[in-house]
């Protein structure tokens, strides 16, 4: 068997390729964050058109995505480690974009044929996930061998930030592109848009594979213990343990704006998809969260300074925004009207956003040269929490729903619509109390959070 590499010489210094590698993550960290969103945001007419009465029917394909990217996204991660970043991600985006355009195809009727029903979009979701898996470890990679140890939190920061700012531009963007539901006020319809979005990440992959060099030119190579995975070590620290479990309620707590909001806040408050301000309301955890990413990594350096102890620095801004979250999630609960809730909301999403700089980068001081696959373990877990949050999410509303339509003597389809907003608003209640229980659960794990040494002693660094 032919030796892996490993870096044997020095950190890297911040120059020109570390400028370049960040750059170009951070376009791919925004398209992630756009395809993602737009399916978000296209629940409704996607629900019309193949003839539910709910969005929270929809709850597998929303939990599909989510079981995949689980799934495939250690493997992902390994692989990234043995073959590099460059490899790894083109292969990633090509996939995910495909099944993005594929999307837009549901439900599409060629005569008396109709292109597929919500098994079919289940698999789409799945493969979708399974492409995407891997995308923010083999980040993490690249970012590793090209960006210095002091600069990891920021760079982290500004990757997730890139995302986070291009998911709350999509509402903005689909109700320009899309507009109403029924897709009479928009330039396109929402299968077209699918499209759109689809070659958008296409058109990266071919600008990155042109223009991104696969290993730092400056750093050696040689054989050496890279290539073999610790998975005994993986499995039994219980600082990457405390990751897994605080990413997992993070996650968790999070996934709501990501899929339910703009639902929720049209069902509850009247905001359509076609008005503006409401478009930036549905976007706007995204854009508070694109602050907390930012700020993430100075307040790091900030705490550092004064604690004198970085990793402690990581602990208690985890520890001190979760605890905000969840104080937040207790005041949107009882928001009354739809910019408080929205405001509250996008407060919760900035308390975990600040911290994911510092979440990503102990996962590269604890894994050094395995930093991918330590990244996957954390984001594997974490995912779990979106999957937990899309199923939860919609068996509350869906059950809720049911139970009214049960106490009245109709059938859940029958149900009057004030009736029926009613009981998913309960639905909705119910998913918000265990959010705050979420972010108190990961207040809790970031006090474990010391990665004081690598998984593997002799490891690089």
């Amino acid at each position: 068997m032919a030796a892996a590499v490993a870096e044997i010489d020095a950190e890297p210094a911040w120059g020109r390729e570390s400028a370049r590698a960040l750059g170009f993550v951070c376009a791919l960290s925004m398209i992630t964050y756009l395809d993602r969103a737009c399916f978000g945001m296209a629940l409704r007419p996607i629900a019309g058109e193949l003839g539910l009465r709910d969005v929270s029917e929809l709850k597998w394909a929303i939990t599909s995505f989510a079981i995949a990217y689980a799934i495939f996204e250690i493997p992902a991660g390994a692989m990234g480690d043995r073959l590099g970043a460059k490899a790894m991600l083109t292969r990633i985006v090509l996939w995910w974009s495909a099944f993005t355009a594929m999307t837009g195809l549901i439900g599409l009727r060629v005569g008396p044929v109709a292109l597929g029903g919500v098994g079919t979009l289940v698999a789409l979701r799945f493969l979708f996930g399974a492409g995407e898996a891997g995308a923010y470890p083999n980040i993490t990679r690249a970012l590793h061998e090209r960006v210095p140890p002091a600069k990891w939190e920021t760079a982290q920061g500004l990757v997730f930030m890139s995302g986070r700012l291009c998911g709350g531009l999509t509402p903005l963007l689909w109700a320009f592109l899309v507009g109403g539901v029924d897709d009479r006020d928009g330039l396109v319809s929402w299968r077209v848009a699918f499209l759109i979005f689809g070659m958008v990440g296409v058109t990266w992959a071919v600008a990155f594979r042109l223009g991104f060099h696969d290993r730092p030119r400056a750093r050696r190579t040689a054989a050496g213990s890279h290539g073999s995975i610790p998975w005994r070590a993986l499995a039994t620290s219980p600082v990457l343990w405390a990751l897994c479990v605080m990413y997992l309620m993070a996650n968790y707590a999070w996934a709501f704006n990501f899929t339910y909001l703009p639902s929720y806040v049209e069902q509850r408050f009247g905001v359509g998809s076609d008005d503006a301000l409401g478009a930036i309301a549905k976007g706007a955890p995204l854009w508070f969260g694109a602050t907390g990413c930012l700020l993430g990594g100075p307040a790091v350096e900030l705490l550092a300074r004064r604690t004198g102890d970085r990793r402690l620095a990581r602990r208690r801004l985890g520890v001190a925004a979760m605890l905000l979250g969840a104080c937040c999630w207790w005041g949107a609960s009882r928001a009354t009207g739809a910019y408080s809730f929205c405001v509250l909301v996008s407060l919760s999403a900035f308390s975990i956003d600040v911290t994911l700089g510092a979440a990503w980068a102990s996962c590269q001081d604890l894994g050094r040269s395995h930093a991918a696959v330590t990244a996957a373990c954390m984001n594997t877990i974490g995912t779990l929490g979106s999957a937990l949050n899309g199923w939860l999410t919609g068996t509350a509303v869906g059950g809720a729903i049911a139970a009214r339509a049960a106490a009245t003597g109709v059938a859940p389809a029958a149900l009057a619509g004030v009736e029926k907003t009613a009981a998913a608003m309960a639905g909705y209640d119910a998913a918000f109390v265990s959010y705050m229980l979420a972010f108190l659960v990961a207040a809790a794990c970031w006090a474990a959070v010391d990665p004081k040494r690598p998984l593997v002693a002799d490891d690089e660094g």
